[in-house]
C-alpha cells in the first residue's frame, strides 16, 4: 500500500522557519522524483520545488528561491522541505508528491503551514 505522510506543519511567525518531512512507503522510493506542492485558500495547487530520484538536481518556484531547500534521504525513504524566512503568503497546505514516468503519481494528504503573527 502506497503511503506518503507529511509532517512538520504548524503555526509560525513571519521570518521563522519550519522543516517539513514526507515519509514514503509501499513503493521503491529511490526511483521516484519527489516534489512539494502547496495550495493556499482560494488558490490552485502550485509546484513549490522538486528533486530528482538520486537527489542530484533540484528546482524551485521563483517565490521560494533562496528561502526553501528540498532534500531527500533515500535510505530513510523521506523527503524534506526546509523553509526559512517564512512569509504570510507561504500559508498553505503543503503536499508531497512522488512521480515515476507517466503512470506512477502519488500524493500525500498534506500538512498545514500557517505564517502569522
Amino acid at each position: 500500500q502506497v503511503q506518503l505522510v507529511e509532517s512538520g506543519g504548524g503555526l509560525v511567525q513571519p521570518g521563522g522557519s519550519l522543516r517539513l518531512s514526507c515519509a514514503a512507503s509501499g513503493f521503491t522510493f529511490r526511483l521516484y522524483a519527489m516534489s512539494w506542492y502547496r495550495q493556499a485558500p482560494g488558490k490552485e495547487r502550485e509546484l513549490v520545488c522538486a528533486i530528482t530520484s538520486a537527489g542530484g538536481s533540484t528546482n524551485y518556484a521563483d517565490s521560494v528561491k533562496g528561502r526553501f531547500t528540498i532534500s531527500r534521504d533515500n535510505a530513510k525513504n523521506t523527503v524534506y522541505l526546509q523553509m526559512n524566512s517564512l512569509k504570510p503568503e507561504d500559508t498553505a497546505v503543503y503536499y508531497c508528491n512522488a512521480r515515476w514516468g507517466v503512470n506512477r503519481d502519488y500524493w500525500g494528504k498534506g500538512t498545514l503551514v500557517t505564517v502569522s503573527s
